[in-house]
């Protein structure tokens, strides 16, 4: 019963390291996100602009008041559906839920679009 468990977790962790890299972007990409977010310019969107991002193929979620655009990452989500579960709405609570690992912290910011309007 030990090995199944132990074979199912390597074999879980083993398909995050194949899908992971898929979804970080080069290293000019990410540059021109974090220098986006730290330009005076920055895009905000209210509640009901966001709320039109409810789907597979239009995923928009707001983490800690920050709005992501996650439509590439949809089908990819090792949850499954339950990135949708909050599509259009704060995410806040699912993201920083124990499922998942520290690294989707750092992953996060490449799909970054603006500030939720306050």
């Amino acid at each position: 019963m030990e090995l199944i468990i132990v074979t199912l977790i390597l074999g879980l962790l083993l398909s995050l390291l194949l899908l992971v890299p898929r979804f970080i972007k080069s290293d000019q990409t990410k540059n021109k996100i974090h220098s986006d977010a730290n330009s005076k310019t920055v895009n905000t969107y209210n509640r009901a602009e966001i709320s039109l991002h409810n789907k597979r193929t239009d995923c928009w979620i707001i983490i800690k008041e920050k709005v992501y655009d996650v439509t590439p990452y949809v089908e990819e989500h090792p949850g499954g559906d339950a990135i949708l579960a909050h599509a259009g709405d704060d995410s806040t609570e699912g993201f920083f839920g124990p499922q998942h690992a520290t690294r989707v912290f750092d992953m996060i910011d490449i799909f970054y679009i603006g500030e939720l309007e306050q």
